[in-house]
């Protein structure tokens, strides 16, 4: 399009260019103003008409402020390779760059991004991407002396300020009714929205003035007395990307959880993640604050629940096999599993979760004889690579999905892989607890696993996760926790089995709980614990 110009001037440029966005890159945003104006019995065609003209008036004025001579190119090159990520995300997955995924992506390590690189999203990036890059690059642009340019840049502007102000005299109330019923229609407006989240992620993570660390817990005391001696001893699992609904014991109908079915596991039914990414839930979950009052910044500024268990004179190990812990384990033993470590378990770019086990068999070999928690962050069923996540041993739900661009396998293909994941995760669960049954001599054992957020696999036309937590839909935000205790345990800790049956089965649980059932589970004393969040605390004598 813009090759049959010989040469266009600035304000030809900037408008074509905001027509470009509006016809390709916000493509997903129409498709949301279309099931919301479908839900309207009495919509005026003239108001549907101007939706475009607005949003395209809108983008030439913004994108009117960048267009200086030298910026112009190199801004909007940027700018369109960016949009082209954002918009095949939205576009093939419904998933929103907001503040959360904003967050999400810049930890995000190369082995995890290279995980989305396909056929599909490879030739995206050629075709709305590299293509207009390449073109933008190459067109001649006439610039005329600097006041006449900024006489007609202003005239233009001017323009499309009128444009907006005769559609905005005729549907004003339209535009405010349907803005204000459908709040996620600003998510989608490609590049606005995620400019303004990536700036505000920026602002917040690198630019602030550094909040001052708040330590907390440090009057914590570990008041175990184990009438038989033997120290406590949790496995904490945190899983990745595990949603309830495909597992056997929260009523699936396949056998997700064939592994642990007679291990005599406690299900605590209704359970909901504090966000629905990784970068967003696992600092929330070990934080002292809640999903409500959640703050990203004040929770890297502060102690975590392990390390209060740390203040109390408690052992803590984490072992990661997923992105990281997001800070969670910062100031305690942490170790994450070399990709090149182990050539049976590992391939150099992911390890299977199984690699964990021999991680915990080393931590227990050398444990010492005091309360020790053990925190294992696996992989689980993190996407779209599903696939990738079990070994071909444990491909037990077929025809699976082997590929990464899960939108074009078929739906039946699609849930066998994802059920694999869950499947194997099952299995690294129930390994985890026969090592702790063989570790009942010398430790009163507990096993505590919960994942860090859902999955979407379709419904509704939504895949992933990461939507925004307002509008994110059951399957993202619905998890799986489960606990194993012995015997022992429960005895020395004075632990009601019976009433923890009956408790958990109520459901009615949250991330909100973990931080409070860690301290109460171990036994720790400190005037952050808040009894009232510990799911454990009515059922201990």
């Amino acid at each position: 399009m813009l090759a049959r110009f010989k040469t266009l001037s600035v304000n030809q440029f900037t408008f074509i260019i905001a027509l470009y966005f509006v016809c390709i890159f916000n493509i997903p945003l129409f498709g949301i103003i279309k099931k919301g104006l479908e839900k309207q019995t009495d919509v005026d065609p003239i108001f549907i008409a101007t939706m475009p003209l607005f949003l395209t008036f809108a983008l030439s004025f913004v994108f009117s402020l960048f267009t200086t001579k030298y910026l112009l190119k190199p801004f909007l090159i940027i700018l369109t390779l960016l949009s082209s990520s954002v918009f095949f995300a939205a576009y093939e997955y419904n998933v929103v760059f907001d503040y959360g995924m904003i967050e999400n992506t810049f930890q995000t390590n190369p082995a995890e991004a290279l995980m989305y690189v396909n056929f599909a999203s490879i030739m995206n990036m050629l075709l709305t991407g590299i293509l207009p890059a390449y073109l933008i690059y190459k067109v001649d642009i006439q610039y005329k002396p600097f006041l006449k340019e900024l006489l007609h840049k202003v005239l233009f502007m001017l323009t499309m300020l009128a444009g907006l102000g005769v559609i905005a005299f005729f549907y004003f109330q339209d535009y405010a009714s349907f803005g204000r019923n459908h709040d996620e229609l600003k998510r989608y407006v490609v590049p606005t929205y995620f400019i303004g989240a990536a700036s505000k992620y920026i602002n917040v993570r690198y630019l602030q003035t550094p909040m001052q660390y708040e330590q907390l817990g440090l009057d914590a005391k570990n008041v175990s007395a184990n009438p038989n001696g033997k120290p406590n001893l949790l496995v904490l699992v945190v899983g990745e990307t595990a949603r309830s609904m495909n597992h056997q014991y929260y009523g699936y109908d396949k056998p997700t959880n064939a592994h642990t079915q007679d291990q005599g596991l406690t299900v605590f039914k209704d359970t909901s993640s504090c966000g629905t990414a990784t970068a967003v839930s696992l600092p929330c979950m070990f934080s002292r604050m809640g999903r409500e009052d959640y703050d990203a910044r004040r929770a890297y500024a502060q102690d975590t629940a392990v390390d209060v268990l740390d203040h109390a004179g408690i052992k803590v190990q984490w072992f990661d096999n997923d992105s990281g812990c997001k800070g969670v384990c910062d100031q305690v033993e942490n170790i994450t599993i070399n990709l090149k470590s182990d050539p049976k378990l590992c391939s150099g770019e992911y390890c299977f979760d199984q690699v964990l086990l021999n991680k915990l068999d080393e931590a227990l070999a050398n444990a010492e004889r005091k309360d020790t928690v053990i925190v294992l962050h696996i992989i689980g069923s993190h996407g779209p690579t599903y696939f990738l996540r079990y070994p071909p041993e444990h491909r037990k739900f077929t025809p699976d999905c082997q590929r990464s661009d899960i939108q074009n396998c078929s739906a039946t293909e699609l849930m066998n892989t994802y059920d694999n994941t869950i499947l194997y995760t099952d299995y690294i669960i129930s390994e985890v607890v026969k090592k702790l049954q063989n570790q009942q001599d010398k430790f009163d054992s507990a096993m505590l696993y919960l994942s860090d957020h859902g999955e979407s696999l379709g419904e509704k036309g939504m895949y992933l996760h990461g939507a925004p937590y307002r509008i994110a839909p059951v399957e993202q935000t619905s998890i799986p926790m489960l606990a194993w205790i012995s015997k022992d345990f429960s005895q020395d800790n004075h632990l009601d089995m019976v009433c923890l049956a009956q408790h958990a089965a109520k459901g009615g649980f949250s991330h909100d709980n973990l931080f409070d059932s860690l301290l109460g589970l171990m036994n720790v004393k400190t005037a952050v614990y808040k009894p009232e969040l510990d799911i454990f605390a009515r059922c201990r004598g």
